[in-house]
């Protein structure tokens, strides 16, 4: 009992406010656009505050669980997110293309979430026991091999969008660690060219459509880039205090596509307005600034590289997410963190905040 009492004391409730009020947005937004789409369809409002619920529980047990757990056992982690990215092709359901997904009891279980916590501890682990060679080229090449297995299992389902996710947090987690510059300029040159190896001999057509919506947004409105202008038009319409909750024409009308997973921020702009959206990226802020503010007092590498890991994949798919939503970048379907519905995607999201909050209560106890 005193034990639970020092970690609650410790346990930091702003950053959790923060979680627990984006959690508390998204759920209002999903209530809105199931009433609105043909009066009273509350299923996924349900599975959502039932993902929540379950998530909060994940969020807390880690919270409380040592996470040095999770850096021991980092090998097996690493092995069972291989081993479920090579099921969920064999045994898998097909989404809108993509093969996934786990059905288990009528929920999809999307194990590429929860690969990417894993592949942010397995990083966090190499680095923080190389602290003093990892700036080498060999290491550089080490970290890639064994994030290599998680990405290309990822891409051939095919989801293009996470498989670029895991890429990108393999580069982040390299600048976090310091490695020269002129390393992430070969990367690019390198990613440059596969890309265009992609484009050619990979990429279906809709897919090229979506990229080149990007520069060409007026001419395919009503085909590759018609969601693109639906999410624009929903976004500018909102001005600042928005329309209202379930006033929102592009989503309770049905010309938003999505709007409950990858456009839920056009739907919070929209209703919201600028103030729903602005509130939305106040909250985003504080949850990297605590987290920010806590690596001071950690006293461990593992700790500080799992933190800023974290931190980069939380900011990196809600800056892919509002930027497909607003027009920057094409549509490869990133759910916003702690918004967008999706079980899979907000319990990896809680169980990541849970983590860092351990990490948090350990460095305070120990400071």
């Amino acid at each position: 009992m005193n034990k639970l009492i020092i970690y609650l004391k410790n346990f930091d409730w702003i950053l959790f406010s923060a979680v627990f009020l984006l959690l508390c947005f998204g759920l209002v937004e999903i209530y809105s656009i199931a009433t609105g789409r043909g009066g009273a369809d509350l299923l996924n409002f349900k599975k959502q505050v039932v993902f929540i619920v379950i998530g909060l529980m994940l969020l807390f047990f880690f919270a409380f669980v040592d996470y040095n757990i999770l850096k021991n056992s980092v090998k097996y982690l690493y092995l069972l997110a291989i081993a479920l990215l090579g099921a969920v092709l064999v045994f898998g359901s097909t989404i809108k293309g993509t093969k996934g997904w786990f059905n288990l009891f009528g929920l999809g279980i999307q194990p590429v979430e929860f690969a990417k916590i894993v592949l942010i501890i397995l990083l966090a682990y190499f680095f923080s026991s190389r602290a003093i060679k990892i700036r080498s080229l060999k290491q550089l090449i080490i970290s890639g091999l064994i994030s290599l297995p998680l990405v290309f299992l990822t891409f051939i389902q095919p989801d293009f969008g996470s498989a670029v996710l895991l890429f990108l947090i393999w580069i982040f987690m390299l600048a976090v660690a310091g490695f020269d510059k002129k390393y992430f300029i070969v990367l690019a040159i390198a990613a440059l060219m596969v890309g265009a190896s992609l484009w050619i001999f990979s990429f279906q057509d809709y897919q090229k459509n979506r990229i080149m919506t990007l520069f060409h947004p007026d001419k395919q409105n009503l085909v590759a880039g018609y969601n693109a202008a639906q999410a624009m038009i929903a976004v500018g319409s909102g001005e600042i205090i928005g329309r209202g909750l379930g006033f929102g024409s592009q989503s309770q009308l049905k010309f938003l596509p999505e709007a409950q997973t990858d456009f839920i921020f056009a739907v919070i702009s929209e209703e919201l307005g600028f103030l729903g959206s602005g509130l939305v990226f106040l909250f985003f802020f504080i949850i990297i600034y605590r987290c920010l503010v806590a690596i001071r007092k950690i006293n461990n590498d593992f700790g500080i590289f799992f933190v800023l890991g974290m931190l980069g994949l939380i900011f990196i798919e809600m800056f892919i997410n509002i930027s497909m939503n607003i027009g920057i970048l094409p549509i490869v379907g990133i759910a916003l963190p702690f918004l967008s519905y999706g079980g899979s995607s907000i319990i990896a999201s809680l169980i990541m905040i849970g983590i860092i909050e351990n990490i948090i209560i350990k460095s305070k106890i120990n400071y």
